[in-house]
């Protein structure tokens, strides 16, 4: 497990202490329904209200037993009287188990969803500040057009929203328990005692279980988790590409005494960019593990059991850490804006080859003769370095269509950036 990543309350929504103390809740709400049937009587349920389990005594009982569930409940039934028979009362393993985890696993998606609201808010702020900061935009890694270092930043935050909603659909989808035997038929305990427990629970309920809450559920939740990540690592990515020396647009946060390198004292390395990606492949591969725990054996088999031990905390201890982690990165990223703005000027003035392609056709060229005019030129500036600009005031072929101030004025880089605020209103940005 990747304990060492956990942070503290998702640490806690994992440990056995909680664990078992959402076995308890369980063990108890079920007696509260059965009560409520007149079947437990009202004294003996008053006394099964505060039983407790034994943590000392249950690992005790397990080492003999190998059995967690049949562990827990002689913990809390060693603790009590003739009441104690009642507890587990008509159930199966999997009827405390799944209904528990759904507990868990909710407890866990909350954490998450605070997480992401902290990273939106970090990116609003930030988007905002750089919305003007003009940037160089890049396909398949070579310069394109001018773009906003804002807008980077504003694309970011719409996908964190997304993700949210994401997780809130996911969050609903294990958000049901089932209190219904062995083989999901009520034979043992009936639906209307389900339907108490899962409501005092705040839970929905699995309509038609079998010995377990269906595993789809799960693998939805898992994949939610892995596809936050892949977004988290896209993000990191571009950060960590926008650091390299060649481009030094961005650097990470690096603190005072810290060290990049064992061996070469210059270094400062997007480690931390680097370990939001690593963890996200993590992530990603838990899903599949995730999806090959839905089919099971008939009405069940044990197959899924020791994977999502390990999945199901896994999986949202590193997605609330490297969360946590880019929040930290964006709050504290240092933007270079001189730098970037050298790098636009880099190629010489060829991020206006479209503008000045378009304007040839609305003179009356065919787009065939205009695109063969603008990379004609293009190419000898990508090979000699000669500016762009000046080879095509250079050019009679183009000067002919757009004379003067008419092609001076397509030099200007507010044409890239004329619709950034109409974008920024898309996402609720001024």
């Amino acid at each position: 497990m990747i304990d060492r990543y956990a942070l503290p309350k998702m640490k806690h929504v994992w440990s056995d202490e909680n664990k078992y103390d959402k076995w308890l809740s369980v063990e108890i709400a079920v007696c509260q329904a059965w009560a409520e049937k007149g079947v437990i009587p009202g004294e003996d349920f008053e006394k099964l209200k505060n039983a407790r389990h034994d943590m000392k005594r249950l690992n005790e009982i397990f080492a003999r037993t190998k059995h967690d569930v049949t562990a827990f409940t002689r913990s809390i039934t060693e603790k009590l009287g003739p009441e104690g028979r009642w507890i587990h009362f008509g159930l199966t393993s999997n009827d405390v188990w799944d209904t528990a985890t759904a507990l868990q696993m909710c407890e866990a998606a909350d954490i998450l969803d605070a997480d992401l609201k902290a990273l939106e808010e970090v990116l609003k702020k930030q988007a905002v500040k750089y919305k003007d900061t003009l940037t160089m935009g890049r396909t398949h890694g070579v310069h394109a057009e001018p773009t906003t270092f804002g807008m980077k930043l504003a694309s970011w935050l719409d996908e964190v929203r997304r993700s949210q909603k994401r997780l809130a659909r996911a969050k609903e989808e294990i958000a049901v328990g089932k209190i219904s035997g062995v083989v999901g038929s009520h034979a043992t305990v009936p639906p209307e005692v389900e339907q108490r427990v899962c409501g005092l629970l705040h839970l929905g309920i699995e309509p038609i279980s079998t010995q377990i809450v269906h595993r789809d559920r799960h693998a939805y939740y898992v994949q939610t988790m892995a596809l936050i990540a892949t977004s988290l690592e896209r993000f990191a990515t571009e950060l960590r590409h926008l650091q390299r020396t060649e481009v030094h647009e961005i650097e990470e946060p690096f603190s005072e005494g810290q060290t990049g390198s064992s061996a070469m004292p210059h270094k400062r390395n997007p480690e931390l960019a680097e370990r939001v990606c690593g963890l996200a492949r993590l992530i990603r591969g838990y899903s599949v593990t995730a999806l090959e725990d839905v089919p099971l054996w008939h009405e069940r088999d044990i197959s899924h059991s020791s994977a999502e031990r390990l999945i199901l905390p896994d999986s949202t201890m590193a997605l609330d850490y490297i969360i946590t982690l880019f929040t930290e990165i964006v709050t504290g990223l240092r933007v270079f804006t001189e730098r970037m703005y050298q790098n636009v000027e880099s190629t010489h003035g060829l991020v206006f080859s479209q503008r000045v392609l378009t304007a040839l056709i609305e003179k009356g060229m065919s787009r065939e003769a205009a695109y063969s005019l603008v990379q004609g030129n293009a190419m000898k500036s990508w090979d000699t370095g000669a500016d762009f600009r000046e080879l095509l005031r250079a050019d009679p072929g183009v000067r002919k269509h757009l004379p003067g101030k008419e092609l001076e004025d397509l030099f200007e880089y507010s044409y890239y950036t004329r619709y950034t605020t109409e974008s920024f209103k898309r996402v609720g940005l001024a």
